[in-house]
């Protein structure tokens, strides 16, 4: 059984999407058994408890230090048994000592088809705005493995859709964003599955046209 805490700071719509896609059985071999978010008043937090799973606000002011802050996440993570991270709309750099203690195993979705339009300030609809000003045809959402380098880890899957005409922030985010609500579960069900291994060979991704 594949075990998994789920890192969030908003209102969880991808955390929601594997937790329904796990709940319909179209994950079989995984759970989440932690949910973790920098920000108390989070909506993850409420969709984690309503579905009865450990739901934790942790984030570094309520520690004196960085390695405290990193040791209390490690607790938390092996003391709920976690195998692997998912990180679901997380906006904060996740501490190099739990990037060490978990090399390879934490993955984040990403809404633009890396290695383009990634890195530090490309995120939420900064992405969208920098696809439509690069007159890009093509964006989607990529799913990738996390290490020190903002989303410069090994692309696992992607899946791409067509930037049209007229097309605006708004609009490629939400079209985006319903790519990513299937993208996501079917990486985990990969994993679990083990058809997907971690870590991913750098080089071409796996890409599904949309």
């Amino acid at each position: 059984m594949l075990t998994i805490a789920v890192f969030g700071s908003g209102r969880g719509s991808n955390f929601h999407a594997i937790l329904s896609a796990m709940q319909q059985g179209t994950i079989p071999g995984a759970r989440i058994a932690l949910v973790v978010s920098n920000n108390s008043a989070a909506g993850i937090l409420d969709v984690a408890r309503a579905g009865g799973i450990p739901a934790v606000h942790c984030s570094r002011p309520q520690f004196p230090t960085d390695e405290s802050y990193a040791a209390h996440l490690l607790h938390l993570l092996h003391g709920h048994g976690v195998d692997l991270i998912a990180l679901a709309g997380y906006m904060k750099r996740v501490p190099p000592p739990v990037v060490a203690a978990f090399r390879n195993r934490i993955v984040n979705i990403h809404p633009a088809l890396l290695p383009g339009f990634g890195g530090p300030g490309m995120y939420g609809m900064h992405v969208h705005e920098a696809v439509i000003a690069a007159g890009a045809t093509r964006s989607g959402a990529s799913v990738h493995v996390v290490d020190e380098e903002y989303d410069r880890g090994p692309v696992l899957l992607q899946r791409e859709v067509p930037v049209d005409p007229g097309e605006t922030p708004a609009t490629l985010a939400a079209k985006v964003l319903r790519v990513e609500h299937e993208l996501y579960p079917e990486v985990i069900r990969r994993i679990a599955g083990g058809s997907l291994k971690l870590p991913a060979e750098r080089g071409e991704p796996v890409t599904d046209r949309g």
